[in-house]
């Protein structure tokens, strides 16, 4: 019998060589995981000895288990390289198949797909042409690179300070003569073909506690008087005339005129000189892709050269009961079993989900040291094992020997 123990443990030592060989080969290997063998000793049935007096017969390989541990992340210089940093697997499609994996190293293929060095494709929640999030069934993500409409202005709003110590202006405004007005500030509008237009507003005190605005657009006054009347309270804050409503005429073909609503209910006048801290509007002209970014949340975000940002999709996670049960595939890919459940679906950093990192990959997380040690202990147990055989084999060349 101690044959076929000891054939069984260099058996098992040759499986667990094995596993320890193939981690060690995978020890660079992108999103790769660790494989354990674990193993369970072997008892014959018998009805004549039971309790303590029946011997094992040896050693059997019960599973070679993956272990499903955080690898460390590194930094790439691509930003299509994402990273998983929790639970969670990306789903890929090859040829409508569906595969997972821990591997981000994606790249765009000439049909703005998102794929992997297998040609797998991505997939996610694809974004409308307003850059909304469709939830529902995850499809294959594809990335556009067509240029973005522009946007015509339809709101400016200031929070500025007007110098309550400034002198009363009497004189008809004109744009021309500085004299006629206090204060001025400037900024670009945008027409419906995204032509840039700049407006720039005009502030004369003609009373305490009261301003006219005023605007002109490439040093024609708009609408040939003032755009509205802003009425202080004692505490500096706006009083009345907080909003201010004109029509900007354009000659560039554009849809005009542009109707404009001015807010400033956030400006003051206290007793310091005048400044602007914020001056924004909301319309942009045309713009290009430029780049594109990976949010934690798997929200794919085009950069375009108009300044504007709009999400081109969002990554889906997947995750199962079991991740030991998944059924390996190679290429760093894993298929569902009936051991491993059915896949449970989401986006990154929601619920039990992790999330991810853009310009980043998992490494392998097989430990090197610990295999290099372990592949010594597996080759000392191959050896004692030799050794039972060996000594076996000697104890019945004794017996033969007797006369």
């Amino acid at each position: 019998m101690s044959f076929q123990q000891g054939l069984s443990g260099l058996s098992a030592a040759t499986r667990n060589l094995d596993v320890i060989g193939n981690n060690v080969a995978n020890a660079n290997t992108v999103g790769a995981k660790i494989s354990r063998a674990e193993f369970s000793d072997v008892y014959a049935n018998s009805l004549a000895f039971g309790g303590n007096v029946q011997t094992g017969i040896g050693v059997n390989v019960a599973s070679i288990a993956q272990q499903f541990t955080q690898g460390q992340l590194t930094t790439t210089n691509n930003p299509l390289d994402v990273a998983v940093n929790g639970n969670g697997f990306f789903r890929m499609s090859a040829d409508g198949v569906l595969e997972y994996t821990r591997n981000g190293q994606f790249r765009q293929d000439k049909d703005g797909y998102i794929v992997n060095s297998a040609g797998a494709r991505l997939t996610g929640y694809p974004a409308d042409s307003n850059g909304n999030i469709t939830t529902g069934a995850p499809l294959e993500l594809r990335l556009s690179t067509s240029d973005i409409a522009p946007r015509v202005t339809s709101e400016i709003t200031s929070e500025l300070n007007l110098d309550s110590r400034a002198a009363n202006v009497t004189a008809a405004f004109d744009v021309t003569d500085s004299t006629t007005y206090t204060s001025a500030t400037s900024v670009n509008v945008y027409d419906s073909l995204g032509n840039p237009h700049p407006l720039t507003l005009y502030f004369q005190k003609s009373a305490a506690n009261t301003w006219d605005v005023y605007g002109a657009e490439n040093g024609v006054q708009v609408t040939g008087g003032s755009l509205g009347t802003l009425t202080f309270g004692s505490d500096g804050k706006i009083a009345s005339g907080g909003v201010v409503s004109f029509s900007l005429p354009v000659t560039t073909g554009a849809g005009t005129p542009i109707p404009i609503n001015l807010d400033l209910g956030a400006a003051t006048q206290f007793g310091a000189s005048f400044g602007v801290t914020s001056l924004t509007q909301d319309g942009y002209g045309p713009g290009r892709l430029a780049g594109l970014s990976i949010a934690p949340d798997g929200t794919i975000l085009g950069r375009y050269s108009n300044g504007q940002s709009r999400a081109q999709g969002q990554i889906a996670l997947a995750n199962f009961s079991d991740p030991q049960g998944l059924r390996p595939l190679g290429g760093n890919a894993w298929a569902e079993s009936s051991t491993s459940g059915q896949p449970l679906l989401g986006a990154p950093g929601s619920g039990t989900f992790g999330v991810v990192q853009s310009g980043a990959v998992e490494e392998s997380n097989v430990d090197l040291t610990s295999e290099l040690v372990n592949m010594i202990t597996a080759q000392r147990v191959y050896q004692a094992n030799a050794q039972t055989i060996k000594t076996q084999d000697q104890v019945l060349q004794t017996l033969l020997n007797l006369k």
